[in-house]
């Protein structure tokens, strides 16, 4: 399975995605890449920034791609 083809699953089965999530569960560390993809297969996104503590307790931010319309 690609990378591209795992978020595509992803976003079947959840709807949304985070750059954390997707380096966290797939090891996927350039998410914008693999969205700019989808987005030439005709997919489309909202987009939404996140911020959350670390583990040494900085700020920091993220971003969330929200599943609009599929292909």
């Amino acid at each position: 399975m690609t990378q591209v083809e795992r978020i595509e699953k992803h976003l079947r089965d959840f709807g949304s995605i985070t750059t954390w999530e997707s380096f966290e569960e797939y090891g996927i560390t350039r998410l914008s890449a693999r969205i700019k993809d989808l987005k030439l297969l005709g997919y489309e996104f909202d987009e939404e920034w996140l911020t959350r503590k670390n583990r040494y307790g900085k700020t920091i931010s993220f971003k969330k791609y929200i599943l609009k319309k599929e292909n």
